[in-house]
């Protein structure tokens, strides 16, 4: 249909009209579809330009999008359905992407980026080919606020670079497939934290005795894979200026507020173990509960703590003046109304901190407050990490009130 459109098209000399030959590809994946050849035949037809649409299943699909934008003839409009395919959309016009879709904000199309944070999150208008490509490594993904916070901040201080969500199902695969220099680092989240030290082909001291990384820079000079810690210190010096009245005074307090204190953690995952490490380094003791108890065991032995089972927290009552840190999904955005400890618990809490933020003021930070606690989002840690990242990024100084007003702002 496309040929014969073509050649009618061209006979009847319709020289201020184009024609796109537009094709949908249902499953990337299977071993019958090559397109590069479908995208040869396309061509083949005499197109001005070509559109192709793809399923694509996994992320690791999508650098065969990005190959063929590179390499296409003809003006090329290549993208994928879908989160997995998110990444396609946002770095089109770095591989040359003739024309990028979004959806207008009340009319969304399943599967596509609104067209106001095309512009604004993303600031795709002035991708090219330079741009430096970091991203956010989970599943899920969607919660992240990474992308309104680090794209800003780069268009701010003029770095050529973009934050994209990338939802990934196995990180082996992943970063063999995007081992280019375009892929400069990435932040780490649930529930790859840990794992993702086995990838890292060096580890900061602190991130390897911590045992997770939540931020991996590809060094430019080597492209080896070097992996940090930020969260350990983001949570803690939170923690520390809350419990300090919100006086930002660093090491110069001596000691820390924290010593001494019992630390109740929740969550012995890639965010626990920074916090455990964090609050050992201040001299607190700490008490470590997971859904896992031998992972909970295994953190508390790291740290000279204890660990109890999960189920006893329903019941556990803390002394006094305790330190309660949930490390747990728990109260995220969907499912925000299951808080990680019984209600009648926080009477006992001096402070009771949430690394969730999403939403900003989760259950379990609504109950403490009217408990009576001092209270410490997971916004705040999300912050302080993500200044230290930036810096690691870039390889230059955050500017830490602007992301602060963006914060504030946005979250």
């Amino acid at each position: 249909v496309a040929s014969d459109l073509t050649k009618e098209h061209k006979l009847k000399r319709r020289s201020r009209s184009k024609i796109i030959v537009s094709c949908y590809v249902d499953n990337v994946s299977s071993p019958k579809v090559d397109l590069s050849h479908l995208v040869a035949h396309m061509q083949s037809t005499g197109a001005d330009m070509i559109k192709l649409v793809a399923n694509a299943t996994n992320i690791t699909e999508i650098t065969r999008i990005f190959h063929l934008l590179s390499h296409c003839q003809v003006p090329l409009i290549a993208y994928s359905n879908g989160e997995r395919g998110l990444i396609s959309q946002l770095l089109g016009p770095k591989f040359g992407g003739f024309l990028v879709y979004g959806s207008i904000e009340d009319n969304l199309v399943p599967g596509l980026p609104i067209l106001d944070s095309l512009r604004k999150a993303y600031n795709v208008e002035c991708i090219d080919a330079d741009t430096k490509v970091f991203g956010l490594i989970s599943k899920p993904v969607s919660h992240s606020k990474g992308p309104i916070l680090h794209n800003p901040t780069f268009k701010h201080v003029g770095y050529n670079g973009i934050y994209v969500p990338m939802l990934v199902d196995d990180l082996k695969e992943f970063f063999c497939v995007y081992s280019s220099p375009d892929f400069a680092g990435f932040s780490v989240g649930i529930p790859y934290k840990e794992a993702a030290i086995e990838f890292c082909d060096e580890v900061h001291p602190l991130a390897q005795s911590i045992g997770a990384v939540n931020t991996i820079i590809r060094r430019p000079s080597d492209g080896k894979l070097v992996g940090y810690n930020t969260d350990c210190e983001a949570s803690i010096t939170a923690i520390e200026d809350a419990l300090k009245g919100g006086c930002n005074n660093g090491d110069a307090f001596l000691p820390s507020p924290l010593t001494g204190i019992l630390f109740v953690l929740v969550g012995a995952g890639g965010a626990g173990r920074a916090l455990a490490f964090g609050a050992k380094s201040r001299g607190a003791r700490v008490v470590i509960f997971d859904i896992d108890f031998d992972r909970a065991k295994s953190l508390a032995d790291a740290v000279s703590g204890q660990a109890r089972p999960y189920e006893d927290l329903v019941n556990f009552r803390p002394e006094k003046g305790t330190i309660l840190a949930n490390a747990t999904p728990l109260g995220m955005h969907p499912n925000m109304d299951r808080i990680p400890v019984a209600e009648a618990t926080l009477c006992d809490c001096k402070l009771v901190f949430d690394a969730v933020y999403t939403p900003r003021k989760t259950t379990l930070l609504k109950a403490a407050e009217a408990a009576g606690a001092i209270i410490v989002s997971g916004v705040e840690m999300f912050l302080r990490q993500a200044i230290d990242q930036f810096n690691l990024f870039t390889g230059n100084k955050a500017p830490e009130e602007f992301m602060r007003e963006i914060v504030l702002a946005k979250f």
